[in-house]
Order: structure tokens, then C-alpha cells, then sequence
């Protein structure tokens, strides 16, 4: 699917993985909405990229729909919704003292990044399946998983779990709307540059990309943009989550 003139949507789009998604598809010629819960930062996203910005929690039906209805009415039908909202908690099943996981934090993990993604690609594909086709399709959808879906490490019980369910949905839901042209793919990136590591020191960020066999370095936010762009481009991917991690494979801690 060629962006130039299309409606696109991308949750968490105010920075990291995200940011540099919007930014992509602005160069390409797309029309960008970006939902985040982060209104500073996604206002001057979307003034960078010449875009729209809309306060949208992913977890809140009601905010969605009010999201997809103002993207809508900016740039119209949208064709593209890659979702890269997300959040980490980490900490072990059985912590100090004895004491469990909290539970609260569990479900808020699940919720964003499973439920939260769910949300907003379900509502975004009931609308698109009335559209009218472009070409062989309707549109296409991008989720974000992770490396840890398969390789989860120490403390990440909950990270693991919404990630892996976000692989485990791929083929489902690529299944069930293959019958309105909407394709459905996943990103599982490895060791990645984003916001949420920015508060760690150079040598333990170094320490952290040198783990990658090759390059042994951490993954860039734009290197994402291209394989999320490189899906969107290729009609034959669809139903598949892509490990997109220098050949790495996550040691226990």
C-alpha cells in the first residue's frame, strides 16, 4: 500500500518507536494523527511533522472512538493504524520479603499494552471495513511486540505476557478481517533506543546494545519505522509478528 495521501494513525506517536513511525510516514506523504496521553509531547510531534495531535487513552473506548472520529475529520478515511503505545513494570512473581507481583501493576501492563492495543485496532478496523478498497486493500494494521515474548526475562512476567499475547493474536485477527483487505503484522523489536531507557547511563546502555551479535549496538527508533514501513509497502505480509533484533536472544537477566 503506497502512503502518499492516506490516513494514518499511530499510537504513542509523540516519541520513540512511535515518534519516528509518525515521522516516516509524514516524509512519505501520509496524513498523521498521533495518539498519546502525552499532550506536550505529542503537540510538538505533530507540529514537527506536520500532523494532528489527539489526547487518546488506549485502555478507554470512549476515548478511542473520540480519537479515530478527530483523526477522521482531519485527514479522512484512515488506512494505516500502527500501534506502539506501551508501558514497562517490572518485577519479579515472588519479590523480597516473600512478597507477590502487585497485581495492579499486572493488570495495568496488560491493559495498555494488550487490551489497550486491542481497543484501538478493533474500533479502527470496524470503521476501515466499510471504506472503500485502494487497490487489492483496505488498509493495514502494525502492533509492537517485543523480543521478550519469546525471551522474557528476570522480572518481566507481566512486559512478557502482554507482548507474547500481542504475537499470539497476529494470526487470529489477520484471519478475521482477511475478509475486508486488512492486513494484520507485528514488530517484535529487541534491545531498542527508546524514552523508556533514556534515564540509564551511557555504560549501561552501551552495556546493553553490546549484547547484540551484530549490529552490537542498540536498535534505532527510525530502524523500526522502516520495517513498519516495509510492511505497509508489502501486500504478501500479513499475519506474521517480525523479530527485529540484531540476532539477539535475551539471557535470563
Amino acid at each position: 500500500m503506497k502512503v502518499t495521501g492516506l490516513g494514518a494513525v499511530v499510537t504513542g506517536g509523540s516519541s520513540g518507536l512511535g515518534g519516528a513511525t509518525a515521522e516516516a510516514l509524514a516524509a512519505a506523504g501520509a496524513k498523521v494523527t498521533i495518539f498519546d496521553v502525552n499532550e506536550e509531547a505529542g503537540l510538538a510531534q505533530a507540529k514537527k511533522i506536520g500532523g494532528k495531535f489527539v489526547k487518546v487513552d488506549v485502555t478507554n473506548e470512549e476515548s478511542v472512538i473520540a480519537g479515530l472520529d478527530a483523526a477522521e475529520a482531519a485527514h479522512g478515511t484512515s488506512r494505516i493504524l500502527v500501534n506502539c503505545a506501551g508501558i514497562v513494570m517490572g518485577a519479579k512473581t515472588v519479590g523480597r520479603e516473600a512478597k507477590p507481583f502487585p497485581m495492579d501493576q499486572f493488570r495495568k501492563v496488560i491493559d495498555v499494552n494488550l487490551i489497550g492495543s486491542y481497543n484501538v485496532l478493533s474500533k479502527f478496523a470496524a470503521r476501515l471495513s466499510t471504506a472503500e478498497p485502494v487497490g487489492e486493500e483496505r488498509g493495514v494494521i502494525v502492533n509492537t511486540a517485543s523480543v521478550a515474548a519469546f525471551d522474557g526475562q528476570i522480572g518481566q512476567a507481566a512486559y512478557s505476557a502482554s507482548k507474547a499475547a500481542i504475537a499470539g493474536i497476529m494470526l487470529p485477527v489477520a484471519r478475521d478481517l482477511a475478509q475486508f483487505g486488512i492486513r494484520v503484522c507485528a514488530i517484535a523489536p529487541g534491545i531498542f533506543w527508546t524514552p523508556m531507557l533514556a534515564g540509564m547511563s551511557p555504560e549501561l546502555q552501551e552495556s546493553l546494545g553490546s549484547q547484540v551479535p551484530f549490529p552490537s549496538r542498540m536498535g534505532k527508533p527510525e530502524e523500526y519505522a522502516l520495517l513498519a514501513m516495509s510492511i505497509i509497502d508489502n501486500p504478501m505480509l500479513n499475519g506474521e509478528t517480525i523479530r527485529l533484533d540484531g540476532a539477539i536472544r535475551m539471557a535470563p537477566r
